[in-house]
């Protein structure tokens, strides 16, 4: 044998003993693990979490990911992705520990401490180089990258001290700058933040989640890094008997496994969409005219699911408070609707709360949930005896009497609180940046910004909280939080809304508030011109109402697409749950009749004012939505008052022409004149139909006014 053949036999050996090895350490347990590194700042450390080495995010994650992967934490309080900054990451021994662990998946979250005005304000123009330096840092020695993922900034809370003065605003323009890193490497974001931002109690200080937090993110980390969603589903608003919106095109959406193949099938139309590496999907499918039932179906290789007897109609939302809750069976005409045949085309999701807000104290259990979201559920469902029992009645007869005009199927989503507050229905990022109303969000137990009543019952209902940072439906953000949120993707016709009475305290404030609600339905709804038809406050001996109902009134005209019924008739002198609801759904419908489908056979739900003139023989004020003014016994026209020079209101002498209020002025140099100006209203001027005309104050100067 020669020398050159006896070390071929050699190597062979050597060779095969490797591999001997090999497959000996692979199944000891021994074969190279997939290295993940979590590179950050303090939330990636684990600062003021308890064992923050078993339970930050980084500590969690390997535990989920299992014996297959090692995870490295690199996170580094205080630390800036901005090389100029105050304490640049690139120069921490993390960073260079972590190019050392030469992982094979890399997670950056970075850019929170960037908001502080050492740094963006200065240096802003370089972060997508610095990032990008950060990033090709992990480049290994063969030219290659591991795979990457970037993270979404974690939330800044309004009380963090530098919140107002100017991170909230740098701090959404980093989270604009970190997507664009993302896309330049072709890399894929973790959305740390959208979950996280409807948690506040999760961030005591503001800046650093709790161990429940990081679980949520390790949670979310393990989805993207194995592409396991938990399978197919689709969203929680669609189930059987559900009614999808005619006539606009039909957004279906839920979550699987990433890169599956989703297949949507309906009404003849079939679409496909691939599952993102979020986990997200979504079709739109075509506009289609109503009829039905029909089957959705929305199947993978693997699951299917199919969601039985929807129909194709018009869908409206109810929301608001205790008088949008106030249930068919309460009402007048209760018994009587349940007793008549139900219209089979009328379809009810009732969305009910996990606890109500009466005057009780909550289990831990129902504080745990409120915490967690899960104050609201409900499910689509047949008209029957039992489910239109319990909804509300202003829904319930304003549906029937839409299904019976238009002869197209009904869906009525019921989503309402008692007693909630306005401020409790708008989405957090809009109360954040609005300049007025971010301070709603602070201490709002001890807010005078929310109403006393809403704060007091708030206390009876959480006062077993071990928690100083307890949630509660009456908080600003949590409804919509809690509801709105998990509905808005859905299109709708329009939105019936009654409340205000937990926000008649402060009508300065609700001027501000309402529109920015209305503002923020429809940008979340994506429906610009979205409907809103709302209830102004009715009679009651409460002192603010007739401001209030005031201020209802120039709202109504001051917002595009947003129509008032007048429901002061139909009080109570001492109950601010009147029970005769139907004349308040009928003017609803009526008003949706005419506003929204175009209807004109049909009576207004309210008398305008068109225009205010001083002329010859008085103070002239022309009314729209009637050709007739008339009262309602025939009697002089009450609760009309007009002041003078000394501000003091007296009765007015006023006749009718058609349409106009004639007030005569002789003597008399009018600054103010007002309608229907006591809490509990007995005022009887009403058009033709009967609907009566809205209180109202009209200041001097009257001359071509219009109110």
């Amino acid at each position: 044998m020669s020398d050159r053949e006896g070390c071929r036999i050699n190597w062979a050996l050597k060779l095969s003993m490797l591999a001997i090895l090999l497959l000996i350490f692979e199944s000891a347990g021994y074969a190279q693990k997939t290295k993940v590194a979590c590179v950050g700042n303090s939330v990636t450390f684990g600062y003021h979490i308890e064992q923050r080495e078993t339970n930050s995010y980084p500590a969690q994650l390997e535990a989920m990911l299992g014996e297959d992967y090692e995870v490295g934490n690199f996170g580094k309080s205080g630390a800036t992705l901005l090389r100029k900054g105050h304490r640049p990451y690139m120069e921490q021994a993390e960073f260079q520990d972590a190019v050392a662990f030469q992982p094979d998946i890399l997670i950056v979250s970075l850019g929170l401490n960037d908001t502080d005005p050492r740094n963006w304000p200065n240096y802003r123009d370089d972060f997508i180089e610095d990032y990008s330096v950060l990033l090709e840092s992990f480049r290994k020695a063969d030219g290659s990258m591991p795979e990457i993922w970037i993270g979404r900034m974690t939330p800044i809370f309004h009380t963090h001290p530098r919140f107002k003065s100017g991170t909230r605003d740098w701090f959404w323009q980093i989270q604009a700058t970190i997507e664009q890193v993302a896309k330049n490497w072709n890399a894929q974001l973790i959305d740390w933040h959208t979950p996280l931002h409807a948690r506040p109690e999760l961030f005591p200080d503001a800046l650093h989640p709790t161990k429940e937090g990081a679980t949520i993110m390790a949670k979310l980390a393990h989805q993207h890094i194995t592409g396991d969603f938990g399978g197919l589903h689709v969203a929680s608003v669609f189930s059987d008997h559900m009614v999808l919106q005619r006539d606009t095109i039909i957004a279906i959406w839920g979550t699987a496994n990433r890169g599956e193949r989703v297949s949507v099938q309906f009404n003849g139309t079939s679409m496909d969409v691939e599952t993102g590496f979020d986990g997200k999907w979504e079709v739109e499918l075509p506009s289609m005219q109503w009829g039905g039932p029909y089957a959705l179906t929305v199947k993978t290789e693997t699951e299917q699911i199919t969601i039985k007897d929807v129909m194709l109609g018009d869908v409206w939302l109810c929301s608001g408070q205790s008088n949008m809750v106030f249930t068919v069976k309460q009402s007048n005409r209760g018994s009587e609707a349940l007793n008549q045949a139900l219209p089979y085309n009328i379809r009810l999701m009732n969305y009910h709360p996990l606890a109500e807000t009466n005057n009780t104290a909550w289990d831990s259990i129902i504080l745990q949930k409120v915490n967690e979201l899960e104050y609201l559920s409900g499910k689509w469902e047949l008209a029957s005896s039992q489910s239109v029992a319990d909804f509300s009645a202003i829904g319930w007869y304003f549906g029937t009497q839409l299904e019976q005009e238009l002869n197209v199927p009904i869906g009525l989503i019921q989503l309402a609180v008692g007693g909630s507050p306005t401020e409790a229905w708008i989405d957090r990022k809009t109360l954040e940046h609005h300049a007025q109303l971010v301070n709603m969000l602070y201490d709002w137990q001890n807010n005078d910004h929310t109403m006393q009543w809403c704060r007091e019952r708030a206390g009876v209902n959480i006062q077993n909280a071990k928690s100083t940072f307890q949630r509660h439906p009456y908080q600003p953000a949590y409804l919509y939080e809690s509801g709105i949120s998990q509905i808005e993707g859905l299109a709708i016709k329009g939105v019936l809304w009654y409340q205000g009475e937990s926000n008649a305290h402060n009508v300065e404030l609700h001027e501000a508030l309402f529109p920015v609600m209305v503002q923020s339905w429809r940008d979340g709804w994506n429906q610009p011109d979205l409907p809103v038809l709302f209830a102004q406050l009715s009679s009651l001996n409460r002192p603010s109402w007739p401001h209030f109902r005031d201020s209802q009134r120039r709202l109504a005209q001051q917002l595009p697409h947003v129509s008032m019924v007048v429901t002061s008739d139909w009080g109570n002198e001492t109950d601010v749950h009147p029970k005769n609801k139907y004349p308040v759904a009928e003017r609803f419908a009526n008003t949706a009749l005419r506003e929204v489908y175009g209807e004109n056979d049909v009576p207004f739900g309210n008398v305008e004012i068109e225009g205010v003139n001083a002329g010859k023989d008085g103070i002239e004020i022309v009314f729209n939505h009637t050709q007739k003014l008339q009262t309602t016994d025939g009697e002089n026209i009450r609760e009309l008052e007009v002041a003078g020079e000394d501000g003091i209101f007296h009765p007015a002498d006023a006749t009718v022409k058609k349409n106009t209020l004639v007030i005569k002025t002789e003597n008399i140099s009018v600054k103010a004149i007002r309608y229907a100006w006591k809490p509990y209203s007995q005022a009887n001027l009403t058009n033709e139909n009967g609907t009566p005309v809205s209180t109202f104050r009209i200041d001097a100067p009257f001359d071509n006014k219009t109110k």
